[in-house]
């Protein structure tokens, strides 16, 4: 306190004595009248009884025992003036006025301003500027000027009244007198002043200036640091101005700007409170203080009023009512609490009074001017009664127009975030989302322009209160909406990374793994969230993606049951005169009870179960009649109108559907499809989205006009469509974006550059520039490509992620291009850290860039074989990217090329713990320990099966002689080994040698490590010698003959005796061990293909799947028994579970072969697309799977793809090792003769 009282010696000449209290001036004028009071006191002490202090002191104390001390000094000539006008003030304040006293003291001051001195008329009016009267202030303060010559105290105070009063011709003066009282030094008031100047004036970093040339001469002096510190949150520069807050509390422990700016920086940034805007404890604190208020002063409407808001804010609607009346009782003329009332009715639903209240407001509007929040409450009412949808919309948009421009020329500080409302501005955003689609967009498809809105004011929301963890959530589930699945994932793991306890974020978060397709990670979210709200049990959402998720696996009757349990929740029905509800209602949306209904429908036909879904599709047209929801019913009949094959019944529904009813546009979105798809009619698929535009013109329509010419291949009529649209929506830099790839696609270059140029000069299209760069750099215009990239990087703002990286994918293009990988890796590091300062959420994917840009530098360098810079900037890499597993991997080979055998092994080591299944890491591991460490010597043949294996995997097959050789050469005792056979074992085996294969695997089934898993497969060479694909039916219907041949009977009879012998060999130690036992037990049952001993195989197999329902070698075996006893829906439905599973390297032998089995089944349909889907799946985990290239040869061959065929067929042939006289056989069709000779 003292460095805020600290003075300069009073100057003689009879010169004024403000200076000593120019501290304390600013004081009461920020409304700290306590804080003034200390500041005197403490000035009293140190300097005596200057009566300019003792005024401050008692105008500090004035609504206690002010008037007393007043009265003590009022006979003071340089404080009479201000002395007899606080003491007037005072009494008027009192709540029983003396008016003999006023009348006296007036007339005793109105005598003594005739005579009044210099100091008395500064003070006088320095008083009056206090109590914002600052016409009567400024009469004083001219009076002083004349009569001090144009003193320079008198000079500064006119400036603060000028650049104070909100008048443009006053404000533009002010900085004038400042300088001219600078001239004659630095003076503390009028250096603060200036700062104010530069702050009206919305030049924050000149204020700034001005306040560290304050500090620098007047270091202690507090009300600078106090400034210094709101200009910098006013620059958004947030670490400085908590930083600075942090050197106050230093000087100041108890200073109340710093510590209520270290509170700010917590709720809106760290979002240390978790879901800030509502929380129930901080709530609990506001609504103290406000009671407390409203017991001081009981008279005050203010308070009453916000007493309701706090009581709105805790869902304490007729409590928050009873003070908005009261606010009412103590103030007719309210119009807070007249808008508390109205709000509180439309919760209750008393429409007719809410609507009668606001129609009052209206008419006034123009005499209090225009509220946001009485716009929002209109829209309500609207809502609530049912409104069209396009009206409600309109309000929506009037009420955020309203709320913004409140906002206007308005810094960031306390009083921004207090206009700004968050909480109010969330409320909007959920009005909103009442009308977009429940659904997210499918890929390609224009999201709602509704959800755009939504996600422009959410992003300001966010970037300006990140700490709010609501809106992140709601910015996620827009982005999931919008199909933007990326950046619903981005947001959400950010709120989740701050808030692990948000149950909603979780149930999203399932959501949008759903929509990834990862089921496991699903279940787990799904997991999370039930333990964090048990009464999310409740709600129809849960059990709804619950249901999704089993229904991905292919556990269609699990989904069934889950959603028929959703369907069963209290409030899923409608609410009929006679039901009475007992408990807590459960408020379920209408649209979250019509999905419950419609993917039941869904599950039931996938399920096979045609008549069940009718019945569930009907029960839902009864439950949704007369509702908006109906229309969606509608669009589901259509759609199994569709799936039934009944095209003409689907198009006649949709027909129907008006365009006043809402829904409109998705019905005819259908139609279109459908034309498309089934009809193949382009003409009427165009023509469904023009008669969209002539029923209802807008942005969006003519976009879905535009794009669907796009869709077949129309650019030039789809420009003129985007054009239209763009007249209709400006500033939507989609729009432009999409004229501009049309002009691509037309190959007019020059005007696409010449377009996307114009956008940009607008200042509102800086999203474009992605596209121009990339144009540029297609056209080979790296200079201008570049110069756009830079422009967009120094002046584009990362307000999201979804922004940048378009930017980031074309710098990183560029730098490859130009060879100026530096020159990329500094842009970078400038965007990561703005990243880091102004989106926190996107620094994840800048350190992704900046870790790719990295290892394209290190790649260079090692190609440049500069291996100790190459080694330098994948290590930078890995500081970025602690999990870049390819970083690593090719660290790991530069270690192994510069023969530092441990470096390299600590780096496959690491990549191993992230990632245990890195086949490539293992295989370096293997040629560490084959080449450098020994290997022979220890005998470590479990390695170079593994390897064995990898080369396998990698289509490598021929190099593993190499590595067996080197193990014969090292060692005359090597073919003596075990593990030696059983690896010449597995490669011969693996090489379509079985018989050799058989020899070796038997050389090793008595050794103690490597008996068993010779044993199974010797079992598995039994019953399979010439890897078929075991109930698969293509190439057995081919080989039919050969097949039922007696001999080939008996053979297969003596394999499989012989592999019962086998398995009485087998000794498992452990649970699974015995599973797999009886697995094979009874894939020697299902060889015989004796129908009896199949079913018994099925029956196994089942009881397995039951007690543990993801084995996968159970699941293919029930497969693989159903396709043996001719039932193929069965089969097909195990084998689409196993192919929805993720890929693991346990399974995957039994994957590949599932696999392929349903690949089989797929061709038998004629499938062929889905069938070859499957065989690229197998051959991305196994390069070297034969019978994956003889089945593409096959479907080659059916789609008349000769040559491919013949390709295929060759693949085949080599990776059979050339033993397969069918496969060798198939190739002669396409080159005119054998690929094999006979002997």
């Amino acid at each position: 306190m003292a460095a805020c009282c600290q003075a300069r010696p009073r100057p003689s000449g009879g010169r004024l004595s403000a200076a000593p209290s120019r501290c304390c001036c600013r004081l009461p004028y920020e409304g700290y009248f306590h804080h003034a009071r200390a500041a005197a006191d403490e000035a009293l002490g140190r300097l005596g009884s200057d009566p300019v202090f003792l005024f401050y002191r008692a105008y500090g104390a004035l609504r206690t025992e002010g008037i007393r001390q007043l009265e003590s000094i009022k006979n003071k000539q340089e404080v009479s003036l201000c002395t007899m006008m606080a003491l007037i003030y005072a009494h008027k304040k009192s709540p029983h006025p003396d008016r003999d006293a006023i009348l006296d003291l007036d007339a005793k001051m109105k005598e003594q301003r005739k005579t009044a001195g210099q100091q008395a008329l500064y003070f006088a009016g320095l008083f009056l500027w206090h109590l914002g009267r600052e016409d009567k202030a400024r009469e004083y303060v001219d009076r002083m000027i004349k009569v001090s010559g144009g003193g320079k105290e008198g000079l500064i105070l006119k400036a603060w009244l000028d650049v104070t009063c909100g008048k443009e011709t006053h404000i533009k003066k002010a900085v004038k007198y400042f300088d001219e009282a600078l001239q004659e030094g630095n003076d503390v008031f009028a250096l603060l002043g200036k700062a104010q100047y530069f702050e009206v004036r919305q030049n924050y970093s000149g204020a700034l200036e001005t306040v560290n040339q304050i500090i620098a001469n007047f270091p202690n002096f507090i009300p600078a640091f106090i400034k210094k510190m709101k200009l910098q949150l006013a620059l958004q520069d947030w670490e400085q101005a908590v930083e600075t807050a942090h050197r106050l509390l230093q000087k100041d422990a108890l200073n109340l700007e710093a510590i209520r700016m270290e509170a700010l920086h917590y709720l809106c940034r760290e979002g240390k409170i978790s879901e800030c805007g509502r929380n129930q404890l901080i709530l609990q604190h506001t609504l103290t203080l406000v009671e407390r208020a409203f017991d001081l002063a009981s008279n005050n409407a203010e308070f009453a009023t916000e007493l309701g808001y706090q009581m709105i804010l805790q869902g304490k609607v007729k409590e928050a009512l009873k003070w908005y009346k009261t606010a009412m009782t103590l103030d007719e003329t309210s119009v807070s609490a007249l808008t508390g009332i109205i709000r509180c009715q439309l919760i209750q639903g008393q429409l007719e009074d809410a609507e009668q209240q606001l129609e009052f407001l209206n008419e006034i509007q123009q005499s209090i001017g225009k509220s946001g929040e009485l716009s929002f409450l209109r829209a309500v009412l609207a809502m609530k009664k049912h409104k069209r949808q396009e009206e409600v919309i309109a309000l929506l948009n009037d009420v955020l127009d309203t709320h913004f421009s409140s906002l206007h020329g308005f810094p960031l500080g306390v009083e921004y975030f207090e206009k700004l409302n968050p909480d109010f501005l969330l409320e909007i955003i959920r009005e909103y989302l009442n009308f977009c689609p429940a659904q997210p967009a499918s890929p390609g498809q224009s999201p709602s322009p509704l959800l755009k809105h939504c996600a422009s004011v959410l992003e300001t929301v966010v970037k300006t209160v990140p700490g709010l963890h609501q809106a992140v959530f709601l910015i996620a589930k827009v982005k999931y909406l919008s199909g933007d699945i990326e950046a619903a994932y981005s947001n959400l793991h950010y709120c989740l990374e701050r808030n692990p306890s948000y149950a909603d974020a979780h149930l999203l978060m399932a959501q949008v793994y759903l929509a990834q397709n990862n089921t496991k990670l699903c279940s787990q979210s799904l997991e999370l969230c039930l333990s964090y709200n048990f009464e999310v049990r409740e709600h129809p959402v849960y059990h709804l993606i619950k249901a999704q998720t089993q229904k991905k696996m292919g556990e269609l009757s699990e989904a069934i049951k889950t959603l028929q349990m959703a369907k069963n929740l209290p409030g899923m029905r409608k609410p009929t005169a006679s039901s009475k509800t007992k408990g807590k209602k459960i408020e379920i949306d209408a649209s979250d009870r019509v999905s419950v209904f419609l993917e039941l429908v869904e599950a039931h036909r996938l399920n096979g179960e045609p008549h069940e879904a009718a019945i569930i599709l009907q029960d839902a047209i009864n439950e949704f009649s007369g509702t908006p929801e109906e229309l969606r019913v509608v669009i589901a009949n259509a759609d199994l109108a569709v799936a039934q094959g009944d095209v003409e019944q689907a198009l006649t529904m949709l027909r129907n559907i008006t365009p006043e009813q809402p829904y409109f546009v998705q019905a005819k979105e259908k139609m279109a499809d459908i034309y498309l798809q089934y009809r193949k009619d382009k003409k009427l698929y165009a023509g469904c989205y023009r008669d969209l535009v002539e029923k209802l013109p807008s942005a969006h329509t003519f976009l879905l006009l535009g794009d669907a010419y796009m869709n077949i291949q129309e650019p030039d009529e789809a420009i003129e469509v985007y054009e239209q649209a763009l007249k209709k929506n400006p500033k939507d830099p989609a729009l432009a974006s999409k004229i501009g790839k049309a002009l691509i696609k037309t190959h007019n270059y020059s005007k696409a550059i010449s377009y996307y140029e114009a956008a940009l000069r607008s200042g509102q299209q800086n999203f474009l520039c992605y596209d121009l760069a990339e144009l540029l750099m297609k056209l080979k215009q790296y200079e201008k490509a570049e110069k756009v990239l830079q422009q967009a990087l120094d002046h584009e703002p990362v307000h999201t992620p979804s922004r940048f990286w378009p930017l980031r994918s074309c710098l990183y293009a560029l730098a490859n291009l130009r060879k100026k990988r530096k020159k990329a890796r500094e842009l970078q590091a400038r965007v990561l850290k703005r990243a880091q300062i102004e989106q926190l959420d996107a620094v994840p994917a800048q350190k992704q860039l900046a870790a790719e840009i990295c290892a394209e530098i290190a790649k260079h360098s090692t190609a440049q074989r500069n291996y100790e810079k190459a080694i330098k900037f994948y290590k930078e890499a890995l500081v970025h990217c602690e999990s870049d597993n390819k970083a690593m991997l090719e660290l790991a080979r530069l270690y192994l090329a510069q023969d530092d055998t441990d470096a390299c092994q600590h780096q496959c080591s690491l990549l191993l713990k992230n990632d245990q299944d890195n086949e490539a890491a293992t295989m370096v591991c293997a040629i560490i320990l084959i080449l450098y460490q020994g290997f022979f010597e220890v005998y470590n043949y479990a390695t170079l099966s593994r390897l064995i294996d990898l080369l396998r995997r990698a289509g490598k097959l021929e190099e593993v002689p190499r590595f067996l050789s080197m193990a014969e050469k090292h060692s005359s005792r090597t073919k003596l080994e075990p593990g030696f056979h059983y690896c010449k074992g597995l490669y011969l085996w693996y090489t379509g040698e079985p018989n050799d294969a058989l020899r070796h695997f038997n050389k090793a089934r008595k050794d103690s490590d490597w008996g068993q898993n010779a044993v199974y497969n010797m079992i598995e060479i039994c019953l399979n010698p010439d890897n078929e694909t075991v109930g698969g039916e293509v190439f057995e219907n081919l080989d039919a003959d050969t097949g039922n041949s007696t001999e080939k009977q008996e053979s297969v009879q003596l394999a499989v005796r012989t592999a019962e012998n086998l398995l009485k060999e087998l000794k498992p130690q452990t649970i699974q061990g015995h599973i797999q036992l009886r697995i094979m037990e009874n894939y020697c049952l299902m060889a015989t293909k004796q129908k009896s001993s199949v079913e018994r195989a099925l029956n196994t197999f089942t009881e397995i799947v039951v007690a543990e329902k993801d084995h996968i070698p159970a699941l293919l075996g029930m497969a693989t028994a159903y396709m043996i006893l001719k039932q193929t829906p069965r089969a097909r439905n195990q084998l689409k579970r196993i192919s929805k599973m993720s890929w693991n390297p346990i399974d995957a032998e039994e994957f590949e072969k599932s696999w392929l089995l349903l690949a089989d089944i797929y061709i038998q349909s004629a499938k062929y697309d889905m069938a070859g889907e499957l065989l690229k799946r197998c051959l991305r985990h196994n390069r070297s799977c034969c019978k994956a290239y003889e089945y593409m040869g096959y479907i080659m061959e059916k789609e008349q793809a000769y040559k491919d065929a013949a390709i295929n067929y060759e693949m085949a042939w080599k990776y059979g090792n050339q033993t397969n006289p069918t496969i060798g056989m198939k190739q002669l069709p396409f080159t005119g003769k054998t690929a094999f000779n006979f002997p």
